[in-house]
């Protein structure tokens, strides 16, 4: 045999066939890529976030989106979507997962308590204040009622006596809401002899159904109303109680003392 002979010979036992290739480590291998996803804190917000883990293998390096791997399976400040982390063992064996962050509720978790301070109007006026005062949160806007319009203050002025919503709305949108009833200040002592010498001298004129001239002074507020013309008739002109007698100068002392005083209900 010739030293060619030989030396074929010796490579077909060493490699067998000698056409064989290196077993490829991936054929038959799947690998499973899981995932945990944390939801943003709400519309528009980065803050989801997705850890992954993988088997199949060991050594494993991960990628979001196609981008570089990484040794940790952890992607954070994430935008709500559908996002693919592929996972790359030791042997270069890739699987991949799909997983979707959602936008999450940017209220959930959070107690926003809300208190007022409420200071109370004149019976027949708007003077009426209320103050509220929220917690839990922050970047706090304010409404009042249902179809009040949001305000950087606090502070709500000019109110009249009755019920109210207010309403405070932190920087997320998150809305509580809060009962609020304004009352009316108590009559002053020279309002109610007011209101005691109306009712003494003109009650069977300016009270029920058909009141002289069609000016009833059956309320509190129709005497406030009309507390200048009351003046005008009975002290100035002399012509109320219709049909007289005048009035006395102590009566007339009343009406001028509590139109000098404000003319309020409080006064």
């Amino acid at each position: 045999m010739t030293f060619v002979g030989l030396a074929l010979l010796f490579f077909l036992s060493c490699s067998k066939s000698g056409t064989d290739e290196p077993a490829n480590p991936c054929e038959g291998l799947t690998i499973v890529v899981n995932g945990t996803v944390t939801n943003t804190a709400g519309p528009g917000s980065t803050t989801g976030s997705i850890a992954a883990t993988a088997t199949g293998g060991s050594g494993f390096t991960f990628s979001l989106n196609n981008g570089p791997f990484q040794a940790s399976g952890t992607f954070s400040n994430l935008a709500a979507g559908t996002h693919t982390i592929r996972a790359k063992n030791s042997d270069g064996c890739i699987g991949s997962g799909s997983f979707t962050v959602s936008d999450g509720d940017p209220c959930a978790g959070k107690t926003i308590s809300v208190t007022v301070d409420v200071s109370s109007s004149e019976k027949c006026g708007k003077t009426g204040t209320i103050t509220v005062t929220a917690s839990g949160s922050t970047g706090f806007t304010y409404r009042l009622n249902a179809s009040g319009t949001y305000q950087a203050s606090n502070n709500f002025t000019g109110l009249e006596p009755g019920n109210y919503t207010v309403y405070a709305k932190d920087a997320a949108g998150c809305e509580t809401t809060k009962a609020a009833t304004v009352g009316a200040v108590a009559n002053g002592p020279l309002f109610t002899a007011v209101v005691t010498l109306i009712n003494s001298k003109c009650s069977g004129c300016h009270t029920g159904t058909n009141p002289t001239s069609g000016i009833s002074l059956g309320t509190d507020c129709a005497i406030v109303e009309k507390k200048n013309s009351i003046k005008s008739q009975a002290v100035d002109l002399e012509t109320m109680p219709k049909g007289g007698p005048a009035l006395s100068a102590a009566d007339k002392k009343v009406i001028t003392d509590w139109i000098t005083a404000g003319g309020r209900t409080s006064d």
